[in-house]
């Protein structure tokens, strides 16, 4: 899965031809979590609240990227990276 961008210990991944609602998915330490891209908010899995804020701040101003990495992704185009939030 091709990490797109990471910060502060976080990683943000798409994965190729991925199933649809259009998401992200993060990783931190021993947490797991996916978060739908047009709503902006936590689809599946568990952050700490402050890991969950940073993540929906850093989408919330990178969100056309992501939707290009979404439409990218599907076409099995390579994905850009985005830049971090710090």
């Amino acid at each position: 899965m091709p990490v797109i961008c990471r910060f502060l210990g976080i990683s943000v991944m798409m994965y190729y031809k991925d199933h649809n609602p259009p998401h992200f998915h993060v990783k931190y330490n021993q947490f797991r979590a996916s978060f739908l891209i047009n709503e902006l908010t936590m689809m599946d899995g568990e952050l700490p609240a402050r890991i969950r804020a940073l993540i929906l701040e850093w989408a919330d101003l990178h969100r056309n990227e992501l939707v290009e990495n979404w439409n990218r992704s599907q076409s099995g185009d390579i994905l850009l990276p985005i830049d971090p939030l710090i």
